[in-house]
């Protein structure tokens, strides 16, 4: 190991300098590890200052890795004394406690990147009033990602950026309104779906529009070009498939069609 070359060649030991050089600990620290016997170093020089063996390196490495996974100094003592517990053990105990805490550093991120989603699109509501206006749909939580998605594959707009403004200031009663607006033409278009009206009929085209018109009205500016393509994803992308498919089975296709007949008509 590398203090090896630093001990004295006579004592085989470091002293308390040249071990909190080596460790990065402050001398103090050290002196507060010896007066509470967490770590005594092993000799004396003839002046009686403390010398350290590699022994005792060894002690303070097992320290300070359990001092960085958050243990106590006083839980650090019981474990170290314990005379049974080899090295591997201390390793295979220490390797336990980072998986735990990577675990629980996982969900923190999990919860944060949540929290972020939430941001980015704008919702500002508490979980309580989201769960109210959007029930489980987790479709809404990703509308800016949505956005986003038509921006890099139909247009270069400011879809994405243009959503995030617009949505930032939307309140409870905004986004009943959305929800309302949006499920009233989604069952419009299942139910001309159902009845059998083709996607190129007045009727389908008129529903197409109004879809249209509600993305732009709401989120950002949607030209038919980007309509078209954005209907596309519906059938393309099962995220929003499944929406589709719990409301009519084949309605994801059916909107698409109804969009490429709208924008073929205005062209």
């Amino acid at each position: 190991m590398a203090y090896v070359a630093l001990m004295d060649t006579t004592t085989g030991t470091l002293t308390v300098g040249q071990v909190a050089r080596l460790t990065g600990v402050t001398v103090r620290t050290l002196h507060h590890y010896d007066e509470i016997s967490l770590l005594t170093p092993g000799d004396r020089s003839s002046a009686g200052y403390r010398r350290y063996t590699g022994e005792d390196l060894d002690r303070l490495h097992r320290i300070l890795g359990y001092r960085a996974l958050g243990l106590s100094l006083e839980s650090i003592a019981e474990i170290l004394d314990d005379r049974g517990t080899s090295a591997e053990a201390h390793l295979r105990r220490q390797r336990e406690l980072v998986r735990a805490s990577v675990e629980r550093l996982e969900e923190l991120l999990e919860t944060i990147d949540k929290e972020l989603e939430g941001l980015n699109v704008g919702i500002n509501l508490t979980p309580e009033e989201r769960f109210e206006v959007f029930g489980d749909l987790p479709e809404f939580d990703k509308l800016d990602e949505y956005s986003a998605e038509a921006e890099r594959r139909w247009g270069e707009t400011d879809a994405s950026r243009d959503s995030q403004r617009r949505t930032a200031s939307y309140g409870k009663e905004e986004w009943q309104r959305i929800c309302d607006e949006g499920t009233a033409i989604e069952q419009r278009l299942a139910e001309a779906l159902r009845a059998g009206t083709a996607p190129t009929d007045a009727a389908a085209i008129g529903l197409a529009e109004e879809h249209r018109r509600h993305i732009g009205r709401w989120f950002y500016d949607c030209p038919l070009e980007m309509h078209v393509g954005l209907t596309r994803m519906y059938v393309d992308d099962p995220r929003f498939t499944a929406h589709y498919v719990r409301l009519e089975p084949g309605l994801a296709a059916y909107v698409r069609d109804a969009a490429a007949a709208n924008a073929a008509r205005s062209g």
